[in-house]
């Protein structure tokens, strides 16, 4: 198995349609320990039974706009298991207002000041307060979307904090890379999720990516978890500072090959 008694803590899984439950599945059925990370008690409630599920009564509050907030959950993590192999960070907000009508009418100082704060920063402040307990070969892990280097109707002010998370892959690659500590992302295809919900028009969205894709489908939270799983491996040592499609393909393709068939 991949993650044969590695430790891992996923930050932001909302309910069982999230990526982030794929990406708990897949990294469970290849031997990995799971700790979760909630925002709230509401959201508690949909984390509890996919905890038991994969064997986990590690359940820690996690507010990642408080940096007090983030110290001490992995204060309290490392209190369970001193330390650990990996962190996936799967959260991503914008204020609703922000994700619906044209970018430069809709966009405010405060909408880009939250969105930046809670998609991207918090990928550092989590980082930050995890490294002096993550094991050596450890792996940091986040998700992202093709929002952040292309347009996307609706998707506006999260297509820049998505931009800004990618740097900031890169940039901590390169600060964690002496301390043999791995840090990539994921760019996934669109998938139904509570977060996705709060784009309009969303579904229009997955009927072109089927429409786009080579492989003329759109993918699932397990295909995210299978490659989620792989990227926290030891099998994937060499590899840092990446975003990795997980898209059906979607991203090399400006129009699908037959549109010009006659």
């Amino acid at each position: 198995m991949l993650l044969k008694d590695k430790k891992i803590v996923i930050f932001g899984l909302a309910n069982k349609y999230s990526i982030a439950a794929g990406i708990a599945k897949s990294m469970h059925d290849q031997g990995a320990k799971l700790a979760f990370a909630y925002q709230n008690e509401r959201l508690l409630k949909n984390l509890e039974p996919i905890a038991a599920e994969y064997g986990s009564d590690i359940l820690i509050e996690c507010d990642v706009s408080s940096d007090d907030s983030i110290k001490k959950a992995i204060q309290e993590l490392s209190n369970s298991w001193g330390k650990f192999d990996g962190l996936v960070h799967s959260i991503g907000f914008a204020p609703s207002d922000q994700l619906e009508g044209n970018f430069v009418d809709v966009t405010n100082r405060e909408g880009f000041k939250i969105a930046h704060d809670i998609s991207s920063y918090s990928f550092t402040a989590l980082a930050k307060e995890a490294k002096p307990f993550l094991n050596d070969n450890s792996a940091l892990l986040t998700l992202t979307y093709l929002g952040s280097v292309q347009t996307m109707p609706n998707y506006n002010v999260m297509g820049l904090a998505k931009a800004s998370l990618e740097a900031n892959t890169r940039f901590l690659a390169a600060s964690l890379g002496k301390d043999n500590i791995r840090v990539n992302a994921i760019s996934a295809g669109p998938i139904k999720t509570l977060a996705a919900s709060g784009v309009k028009n969303f579904r229009k969205m997955l009927s072109q990516h089927s429409k786009r894709a080579p492989l003329g489908r759109t993918v699932t939270a397990e295909e995210v978890g299978n490659t989620a799983a792989f990227l926290c491996s030891d099998y994937a040592s060499g590899i840092t500072g990446e975003i990795t499609y997980v898209d059906a393909g979607f991203n090399i393709s400006a129009m699908p090959l037959n549109e010009l068939e006659e």
